[in-house]
């Protein structure tokens, strides 16, 4: 089985593709002329909107639920891992993804909203329905909602109940059995309750924990704020290769920051699209931009704290392709969020172990029950009856038996196993959101051209020749003062 998953991420993560990630999210930057930076001020606006409905929920809730899968293990352990195995450069690389991925999850989450349908009297989106519709294809659009499915419920939860078992008992001396069943018996809870209980958990707490995490990360970095100018020093020169250390390793910082940049924002991965199409918004440009800042939240903020807290303390080792070390700063220390334990113990003796273990279980918990939400979006979408039901109950079951069994095994076993489950979605997502990127770019259009007429800006895609947008038809539409002219005449 190892050879097996090895032999997959091999595949799908050689190197050419991974430079392929890079030059989608730099096409799809140039196709919207840098929307993640024009329109940031913009980002911050449509946070405060609050057009929840008994179909979909507010834009802000929506925001809170795609953090609450962004952030997860991999802003604390899949930052390490990049460090460790690509060095400090690898840093640099993720902040690329996130900068130029931000303009991918623009798209994909626009597109989520244009093409979104009510099933059960919820809105649902994402990859499935916009291929559907947007493309044309059911068995592709098929091919996405079982990928996902697979990859939602079964190998990507193993990565945040491994980690956060592991931290646990490392801080508590808890059995990860012991931790499993506990962190089953919750996400059940939550998950019962369906996207409304999702959608309140993850309101509540992921700004305590995102915050909160960030607020100790920056204690530790006042304390050794004589470091951070030499930490951005070896960030930049490791990445191009200019360290005499890291110099041999430069193709493994751009390589392991680009997957775990990717794993841990999910920007053009498709998974944050299905959150997007749940909103409840007059037009689907603004949750594509409250999705895009996500993302800054997710690598800039989150990630960035982890990358300086370990590298600020030392408290970090960094390992040649062949397993030797480059650096050995922390002997003895097993990679993963023991380096980040270490860094807080050095300014906060005692406390890093506990605080990093509470912390992986918000982060952990909440992307699971989001990994759930884009699970059973997916099932809704191949099972759209009265069987529907019955699909969704086994759904959880098979979530909460991977997540306990996920508690069970090895850090190093859960993050292969979920490296293959990336994979399997996002080539069939950016696929897609390439072959559709045209309606997107054209609602942003219609968007900013409402938005200069001092409008709020209302979605009629008739007016704009976007087909198979159904939901968005005019008798729905919530008015504004009228729909402009001008914006016809972006198709000309």
């Amino acid at each position: 089985m190892d050879t097996i998953i090895s032999s997959l991420n091999g595949i799908l993560w050689a190197p050419p593709i991974v430079y392929l990630i890079l030059a989608f999210g730099l096409l799809f930057s140039i196709l919207t002329k840098f929307c993640q930076i024009r329109l940031f001020k913009e980002m911050f606006k449509l946070i405060k909107e609050s057009d929840a409905s008994k179909a979909g929920v507010s834009p802000f809730q929506a925001l809170w639920i795609s953090v609450g899968s962004r952030v997860g293990t991999g802003n604390i352990a899949g930052v390490i891992t990049a460090i460790a195995l690509g060095g400090p450069g690898a840093v640099f690389w993720m902040w690329v993804v996130a900068f130029i991925g931000a303009a991918s999850a623009f798209i994909e989450s626009t597109l989520s909203q244009i093409y979104k349908v009510k099933h059960a009297g919820q809105y649902r989106g994402g990859p499935a329905f916009y291929i559907e519709k947007g493309i044309g294809s059911k068995w592709f659009a098929r091919l996405f909602a079982v990928a996902a499915i697979i990859a939602l419920a079964i190998l990507l939860p193993q990565i945040q109940s491994s980690t956060s078992a592991i931290a646990v008992e490392s801080a508590f001396g808890v059995n990860p059995y012991l931790t499993g069943g506990i962190y089953a018996l919750l996400l059940g809870f939550v998950i019962l309750g369906g996207v409304k209980r999702i959608a309140k958990t993850s309101q509540v707490i992921v700004p305590f924990m995102a915050f909160g995490y960030i607020a100790i990360t920056l204690t530790v970095l006042a304390v050794n704020y004589d470091a951070i100018p030499s930490v951005l020093q070896l960030i930049f020169s490791s990445a191009f290769g200019l360290d005499s250390t890291f110099g041999g390793i430069i193709g493994s910082a751009i390589a392991w920051g680009v997957k775990r940049g990717i794993y841990s924002n999910e920007a053009g991965m498709g998974t944050a699209a299905h959150h997007a199409g749940a909103a409840e918004v007059s037009h689907p440009v603004k949750q594509g931009l409250i999705q895009a800042f996500s993302v800054y939240i997710d690598t800039l903020l989150v990630c960035s704290g982890t990358a300086f807290l370990v590298l600020s303390t030392g408290m970090y080792n960094i390992f040649a392709k062949d397993g030797s070390y480059l650096v050995n700063h922390v002997p003895d220390v097993k990679m993963g969020p023991a380096y980040a334990q270490s860094a807080i113990d050095s300014v906060y003796p005692g406390f890093g172990s506990a605080f990093l273990a509470i912390s992986l279980l918000f982060f952990t918990f909440t992307s699971v029950i989001a990994f759930f939400y884009i699970a059973e979006t997916n099932l809704a979408f191949l099972i759209r009856d009265q069987k529907f039901s019955l699909g969704n109950k086994i759904l959880k079951v098979v979530i909460i038996v991977s997540t306990f069994y996920g508690a069970t095994i090895s850090t190093s076993e859960a993050w292969a196993i979920g490296d293959v489950g990336m994979g399997l979605i996002i080539w069939i997502n950016f696929i897609a959101i390439l072959i559709l990127a045209k309606p997107a770019v054209i609602a942003l259009k219609d968007y900013e051209s409402q938005r200069k007429q001092g409008l709020n800006p209302v979605f009629h895609p008739s007016k704009l020749g976007i087909k198979n947008a159904d939901c968005w038809s005019e008798a729905t539409a919530k008015p504004n003062d009228k729909v402009p002219s001008a914006a016809v005449e972006l198709l000309n």
